[in-house]
């Protein structure tokens, strides 16, 4: 087990090790909430775009279902005849020059394994800066927008926002409930209490003073054909390889076991690069991945390789109350 997926199982598990590094943990506490306040009370310079700012993001390490999230919002808003963009770090991402304006044509490589992802499936206006205000600017001069999307930045208070959505996966919760490096935190567990809203993915209903949603499977599509199926298209208990370099791939794994499927599974680190060789498993088995691992294997994918297609579903009740809260900042 890789030392990154011994820390995590640590975090959320616990070790007793972890106490060793509670100076470390009261040190960044420090420096986070610093920074933070430096921005609230003005001492630090920070951009307020022309357009209401949603950011999207966590206060844990390791995946809460943010990128299906994204491009639920995205589909919501342009329902209801909005003209939407997104801003996004761009992890891992080595374009030619910052800020990058994604296309679906680019590599992984280039743009980033979630902003091309989300290119693809939708074709929103999307730039990619570790500068959000100079992603935000880049993206205003090319496009008439009435709102922007920031993939996650939550700890990016550079961006001023309208509206800040928490998510956090409800398997695993907040862990130790330890900032970095005790625990998965990337601010303290209080400042839950500062957001719009808490959304906490996998939940069955509604947690108090907060919303559930779920990440629904919705079809099986060909990475080299793009022919999408039906989730039936393998038999009952079919075996075969799962690919997953995401934030938390024992969940991609979990979803195939719940469609009555055998995976064998193979967890990478989020972001991670692939190779063919690298991906020729054995036994010779059709290979199923999630979405965002698809984009970086269409180049050399084989003729069974598949990725699994989910759409994230979030309650009635967070559907309602967003769109009350959208209304305002439209308006406004």
């Amino acid at each position: 087990m890789a030392f990154s997926d011994r820390l995590l199982q640590a975090w959320y598990q616990g070790h007793p090790a972890l106490g060793l590094l509670r100076p470390l943990e009261a040190l960044y506490r420090r420096v986070a909430q610093r920074k933070r306040d430096a921005y609230l009370e003005g001492r630090s310079e920070s951009y307020r775009a022309p357009v209401p700012v949603i950011v999207v993001g966590n206060i844990t390490v390791g995946g809460t279902g943010k990128t299906p999230m994204i491009l639920w919002l995205i589909e919501h808003c342009r329902a209801r005849g909005l003209k939407v963009g997104v801003v996004s770090r761009g992890y891992g991402a080595k374009p030619p020059s910052l800020p990058w304006r994604v296309r679906a044509e680019q590599s992984a490589s280039e743009a980033g394994d979630e902003p091309l992802m989300i290119v693809q499936r939708c074709g929103v206006p999307l730039m990619i800066d570790p500068d959000r205000p100079a992603a935000v600017r880049a993206l205003l001069a090319e496009e008439e927008l009435d709102l922007i999307l920031c993939d996650d930045g939550m700890q990016h208070y550079r961006l001023q926002r309208d509206l800040e959505l928490v998510l956090i996966d409800a398997a695993r919760g907040l862990g130790n409930r330890r900032c970095l490096p005790a625990g998965p935190l990337r601010e303290p567990a209080e400042r839950l209490d500062e957001v719009d809203a808490v959304l906490y993915n996998g939940a069955s209903s509604d947690p108090a003073g907060a919303f559930s949603f779920v990440l629904q499977p919705s079809a099986l599509v060909n990475l080299r054909s793009n022919e999408a199926v039906g989730l039936e298209h393998f038999a009952q208990d079919q075996q075969v390889h799962a690919l997953a370099g995401i934030g938390n791939p024992q969940r991609f794994f979990a979803t195939l076991e719940a469609l009555h499927l055998r995976p064998v599974p193979h967890a990478f680190p989020d972001h991670a690069a692939y190779s063919a060789e690298q991906l020729n498993f054995s036994p010779a088995l059709p290979l199923l991945m999630t979405e965002k691992d698809a984009v970086k294997c269409r180049a050399f994918a084989a003729a069974d390789w598949w990725y699994l297609a989910v759409d994230a579903q979030p309650s009635p009740a967070f559907v309602a109350w967003f769109d009350a809260r959208l209304e305002r900042l439209i308006a406004r």
